[in-house]
């Protein structure tokens, strides 16, 4: 291919910010693993029927006394020394998660003092599994604009905590990681050609949590009640899933002026195969274009996608000059497209 095989919306109307690449990724997930045999001790369920419906085999799950701000320093520290970059050297460092530490102060903050990052300013941002996505975008302005030189970008999630291990729809899904990235501006590199986000609060009731935040705050009766769990129609966000993920790459595509066959690795939200397999029928990929780690991770939320793309990485998928398609789809609902040339 040429060095035009693509457009790069970013250049358009003059504009004369500089591109933002990322330099290295790393990611982390906890020693222990449940396997689907495991679950069939703990709900009703069995292997083929969660391998079947979900394409799950197995997901990790963190210690009691590992956090969300542990495994993201854990992914951070090795974004970091895939590159050579040091703590001083982070300006910036972005969050992405719906299940921080604490309240407050943001697991970003917890994340700064454990990776020695003294310099960095931080916080988190909160998009569900698309939350990834969003903070990439979000840490690209701040490169495009000069106004800092390196940004650390996280998505963790400890889901363990929040779901309802009674619940054999959901508890079979979810597991526990991190993954990040670093982010700089790379000289004669187009980096992040776009990103594509949506969201639709009017189906915010599809997939949510309803105790925990102002509305409901932990009382006995909520816990009780167990509304600090987290709950899904499952059916419904699905049918969204697929719709706004086949919406949003389109739209990602005509951007950059690209077909499908162009793309060296999509990487989907590894939620279930069902929408991964949809999706990728939607959008004309071939399968051994997706990249596919769902069964052995489940769904890990807003680290989803970023532990795919350092697996990617690390396994050769993916080598620089290639050109990189991310998709997810999360409660919200919300929803995202990104381009990259690695």
């Amino acid at each position: 291919m040429t060095a035009k095989r693509f457009k790069n919306p970013r250049a358009e109307h003059g504009f004369q910010g500089r591109s933002c690449s990322i330099l290295s990724v790393g990611s982390y997930v906890p020693e222990k693993v449940l396997t689907n045999a495991d679950l069939e001790k703990l709900v009703e369920t069995t292997d083929d029927w969660i391998t079947s419906r979900t394409g799950i085999k197995e997901r990790r799950i963190a210690a009691e006394n590992e956090f969300t701000s542990d495994m993201a320093a854990m992914a951070a520290q090795r974004a970091m020394h895939a590159s050579g970059i040091k703590p001083e050297q982070i300006d910036l460092i972005i969050v992405a998660t719906l299940t921080p530490d604490m309240m407050f102060p943001s697991t970003a903050c917890l994340v700064q003092q454990k990776i020695g990052a003294k310099r960095a300013a931080a916080f988190d941002i909160e998009a569900a599994c698309s939350g990834f996505i969003y903070a990439l975008e979000i840490g690209q302005q701040f490169i495009m604009s000069r106004t800092y030189e390196t940004v650390l970008v996280i998505g963790a999630e400890k889901l363990s905590t929040i779901v309802d291990w009674t619940d054999r729809n959901t508890c079979v899904l979810f597991g526990d990681g991190a993954g990040a990235a670093i982010l700089q501006h790379r000289p004669n590199a187009h980096g992040l050609l776009t990103a594509c986000m949506g969201a639709d609060g009017e189906k915010s009731d599809l997939l949510f949590m309803p105790g925990g935040g102002s509305m409901c705050p932990a009382t006995k009766n909520s816990v009780a009640a167990g509304l600090h769990y987290l709950r899904m129609d499952g059916k419904e966000t699905f049918k969204n899933a697929v719709n706004a993920m086949h919406t949003a790459v389109k739209e990602a595509l005509r951007r950059c002026e690209l077909d499908i066959t162009q793309i060296k690795c999509v990487i989907p939200h590894q939620a279930n195969r069902r929408i991964i397999e949809a999706v990728g029928d939607r959008i004309g990929a071939r399968p051994d274009q997706v990249f596919v780690n769902l069964n052995k991770y489940g769904n890990t939320s807003a680290a989803s996608v970023a532990i795919a793309l350092d697996e990617a990485v690390r396994e050769g998928v993916v080598q620089r000059g290639d050109l990189v398609l991310m998709v997810v789809f999360g409660a919200g609902l919300t929803w995202a497209a990104a381009i990259i040339e690695w």
